[in-house]
């Protein structure tokens, strides 16, 4: 059975090809902080299950270390010249952007079919697993239709993540840490002290506050599924649902949509604003946020209307 297990492997050894990479890399004067990052990142995914949590700790640690110490740099690695992609790119066309395609339209399609084959692909990670195949199948496209040497898009993905740098694991690390600001009972701390600002009886109250909360635990975790459980459990379910009655789905849904909001205004949140930031080489890495912000605001403002006017 293909289980999620399939896509650590995958992950983990690209992240494997990147250490080894980066320690070749002669040109990035930090070339052994990055093969130490990237080389860890693919032993948590390689073995992360086997280390036990006293050794998953010390790993984490380590990333943050080599991080914090400014130990990574960037390299410059020998992939194709400007000339020659301007070059394939005239050539080719709009065709290019099929290839960016097949990845969510096998993400798709496999979490729609591989479903009804439950000996063979685990049914809970069906998209995930998908995900993964769709970018294994992109490349091998990729790499027939236009024959790149084999290490190019290695180094080219290399060059990415360290044009990103330590805020590619934040993700991960900000999902982790919704689940244990949960488990903490982070949740209920936050119900209390909103039950003792919030007039009581006032709805509107209520709504505002967990409209903004979701927004500004987003803003701090990153994440607006990191920032759900608690928002929840500190105001969704015991204020909004149980106490004044109000739409499970619809304080839920649109609650999510807020914290969305705070999604495009947080540096935190790295892979929407701080990854295309470096990607577009912009001089401002906060350039998107700032982008961004005069539209989070006023949705913000809107999702929190909604929720008020739909839930009940």
């Amino acid at each position: 059975m293909i289980t999620l297990q399939f896509v650590y492997v995958v992950t983990g050894l690209v992240f494997t090809a990147f250490a080894i990479l980066s320690l070749r890399d002669r040109s990035n004067t930090r070339r052994a902080g990055n093969a130490a990052f990237w080389g860890l990142l693919a032993v948590s995914f390689l073995a992360g299950d086997y280390l036990g949590d006293l050794l998953n700790g010390i790993l984490v640690l380590l990333l943050v270390s080599i991080a914090g110490f400014g130990a990574l740099g960037r390299g410059n690695p020998a992939t194709t010249t400007s000339e020659e992609r301007r070059s394939e790119a005239n050539r080719h066309g709009n065709r290019l952007f099929w290839l960016a395609l097949i990845i969510p339209a096998t993400a798709l399609l496999g979490t729609l079919l591989f479903k009804r084959l439950p000996t063979i692909f685990e049914s809970r990670q069906v998209t995930l697993i998908s995900l993964t195949l769709g970018v294994l199948l992109a490349l091998a496209v990729a790499a027939a239709w236009l024959r790149p040497r084999l290490l190019v898009p290695l180094e080219e993905g290399r060059r990415l993540m360290d044009a990103v740098g330590w805020a590619a694991v934040l993700p991960q690390m900000l999902a982790a840490l919704g689940a244990v600001f949960a488990l903490a009972g982070v949740g209920d701390v936050i119900g209390e002290f909103a039950r003792e600002v919030i007039p009581a009886g006032s709805l509107l109250g209520a709504v505002v506050a967990y409209g903004l909360g979701m927004a500004l635990f987003t803003m701090i975790m990153g994440n607006a599924f990191a920032a759900f459980p608690v928002m929840a459990a500190a105001i969704g379910v015991p204020l909004l649902i149980q106490q004044y009655g109000g739409n499970p789905a619809i304080v839920c849904a649109i609650g999510m949509l807020a914290g969305f909001c705070g999604t495009l205004m947080t540096p935190m949140a790295a892979n929407f604003n701080i990854v295309p930031a470096a990607l577009l080489e912009l001089k401002n890495r906060n350039g998107v946020i700032r982008a961004q912000i005069l539209t989070a605001l006023p949705l913000l403002v809107v999702n929190i209307a909604f929720i008020y006017f739909l839930a009940w």
